[in-house]
């Protein structure tokens, strides 16, 4: 019996970028699912009545129904791959009971971590804090429990306690596979101690659990990894990133090792590297939490040595950041002033001008719409020496941390004596919008020329 329908709310592929690069992913998860969970799409244009009653505002938006009934956003990954299993998740129990050691061992040889409770009974009071912490995060782990405290004596434990194993295929001589958790159980606690210890010294991170691991500051080594088909190849540069790493606990950096093939793209735009980089050699970066980027230029050596180097210029603050950005304009003259990566800071950032920034991607209908408003309100303000009207192209130039930019145009005012905090302009297109906007969120008086001095 069906009980989980996910519901994918969207404008019109044509022009919505988000939704046309979803669409092919979450046709592929729905053939994928057929018989088990239902997939529907919802065209926001021809239904605005329908989505409005739920509340949709960006596209696209996706919900978990339950029985007919609006259960819960979706918020997991946006792969086939990656919604077949979070949808997976949805059906059958919050937490599988295990009774016998066949059991436990069936459950936890899996290629995921497992977490499961040892309780003395059905009527424990822990057991049933253990079953509503599941209920929460069943999205996101594999829960399993028992009411016999013998499935835990080969670890050498006799009372009740939760066992985290990590998955066998990631096992290694650096770290146990199995943590226990013997403290005061309750969602938090457990919650905490799942998220400091699921992932241990170097996770494998894919396309699903990456934003989860990108919390921190990260160093990641791609290469031919295949954990499906290869786990002992897969498990080789692996092994000495985490000899590496074993040295330098404690510092604040996180490590982890991906599929090349899974991030090509990713690695070409965020990074700069070629395809052919490398060629078998891992390629490392480090991503910072901020969004500073960091690539190890040197061939990843067997011994780990050109690890250790790029890791000790790391911390002693060597490393240049790689920022991917479009040249600086030489000449920066129209009224509109054009900025490129490399020149945020010294435009966007000015301490003495509030700046009206629009991020666009040139192939964008509505910013080439917006253009001849924008080129306007630029010439309306050009004798005001502080203001700036700005835009970036944030296809080919990185956008800085601080500016959430997930469609196009998206506009944002940078204030003086506020930079850090910009302000996300959400109003109408048309001139008039624009300078009220300004009228009311300028450090100072607009200085308006010609004809549009009495706005």
């Amino acid at each position: 019996m069906r009980t989980s329908t996910t519901w994918q709310w969207s404008k019109r592929p044509c022009w919505c970028g988000h939704c046309k690069k979803l669409a092919p992913e979450f046709d592929r998860a729905a053939t994928r699912l057929k018989g088990s969970v239902r997939l529907a799409k919802v065209d926001c244009t021809t239904h605005s009545e329908t989505c409005g009653r739920f509340g949709v505002s960006g596209y696209p938006t996706l919900k978990i129904f339950r029985y007919g009934r609006d259960s819960a956003p979706y918020d997991g990954p946006r792969t086939a791959e990656g919604i077949y299993q979070y949808m997976k998740k949805q059906t059958g129990p919050d937490s599988v009971l295990l009774r016998t050691k066949e059991d436990l061992q069936a459950f936890v040889n899996n290629y995921d971590a497992s977490i499961v409770g040892v309780f003395s009974g059905a009527d424990s009071s822990r057991l049933a804090e253990f079953l509503k912490a599941a209920g929460l995060l069943r999205e996101q782990f594999r829960f399993a429990h028992s009411t016999d405290l013998q499935l835990a004596e080969d670890r050498g434990i006799h009372s009740e306690c939760v066992l985290l194993f990590r998955p066998p295929r990631l096992s290694n001589t650096f770290e146990d596979s199995v943590v226990i958790f013997k403290d005061y159980l309750t969602i938090g606690s457990l919650r905490r101690f799942i998220r400091d210890h699921i992932y241990g010294l170097c996770p494998h991170m894919t396309l699903e659990n990456k934003d989860r691991l990108r919390v921190r500051d990260l160093l990641t080594a791609y290469y031919d990894l295949d954990y499906h088909h290869n786990v002992r190849g897969s498990n080789y540069w692996r092994n000495r990133v985490m000899k590496v790493a074993s040295k330098y606990g404690g510092r604040g950096l996180t490590y982890s090792v991906a599929n090349k093939k899974d991030f090509l793209s990713e690695l070409e735009d965020d990074f700069g590297l070629g395809t052919s980089d490398g060629g078998e050699l891992p390629f490392v970066t480090i991503r910072t939490r901020l969004g500073h980027k960091y690539t190890m230029r040197e061939e990843f050596t067997r011994d780990g040595q050109s690890l250790e180097r790029f890791l000790d210029d790391y911390f002693a603050g060597r490393l240049k950041r790689y920022v991917k950005s479009e040249p600086v304009p030489e000449r920066n003259t129209a009224d509109v002033k054009m900025v490129v990566a490399e020149s945020f800071d010294d435009v966007v950032n000015d301490p003495d001008k509030d700046v009206l920034i629009q991020f666009y991607s040139p192939s964008c209908p509505h910013c080439k719409k917006l253009e001849p408003v924008y080129r306007e309100l630029a010439h309306t303000l050009y004798y005001d020496p502080k203001i700036v009207i700005a835009k970036m192209n944030a296809i080919d130039n990185d956008v800085p941390l601080g500016y959430d930019v997930q469609g196009f145009p998206t506009i944002y005012f940078a204030p003086v004596g506020k930079k850090d905090e910009p302000v996300r302009y959400e109003g109408g297109r048309e001139l008039r919008d624009f300078l009220n906007f300004l009228k009311r969120e300028a450090s100072h008086s607009l200085v308006l020329s010609g004809s549009k001095d009495e706005l």
